[in-house]
């Protein structure tokens, strides 16, 4: 019986998945593309193009956090229309719940996931203490 509901999760996951890459907002990372001219490559040394390559990766790569967080925060805000829907959902299947309030399989999912399969109860409590303790 829960073989069929962890297949059942993850099945689901799988679905919400990929339905929400095709309709998800795509994030661009930032141009990590250092271009080179005549005069840098003559006056910089290897070691110092490298620190230059290395710093202006770190700041494109912080950009893309950024981006990031900002687009989860946007889809969190929207959420808080659906949020009786999730707490339905989070009561029937505690994991998916999980799932779709955070948007990915962060540790809270897994914690849920573990919870779920070793008692409903707990899975169910931990579930709904998360999502509505930030609500």
């Amino acid at each position: 019986m829960r073989l069929i509901h962890l297949l059942t999760c993850l099945g689901f996951l799988l679905v919400f998945n990929t339905a929400e890459a095709r309709t998800a907002h795509r994030i661009t990372p930032p141009e990590t593309r250092i271009e080179k001219t005549e005069n840098s490559s003559a006056t910089l040394s290897k070691k110092e193009q490298r620190k230059l390559e290395r710093k202006e990766k770190k700041e494109a790569r912080k950009q893309f956090r950024q981006q990031v967080k900002a687009w989860f925060k946007n889809l969190r805000s929207t959420m808080a229309d659906d949020l009786l829907l999730i707490i339905i959902i989070a009561i029937l299947l505690p994991p998916l719940g999980m799932y779709l309030y955070e948007g990915s399989a962060t540790n809270r999912f897994w914690i849920s996931l573990l919870l779920w399969l070793l008692f409903y109860v707990p899975g169910l409590i931990y579930t709904l203490v998360v999502i509505l303790g930030e609500n």
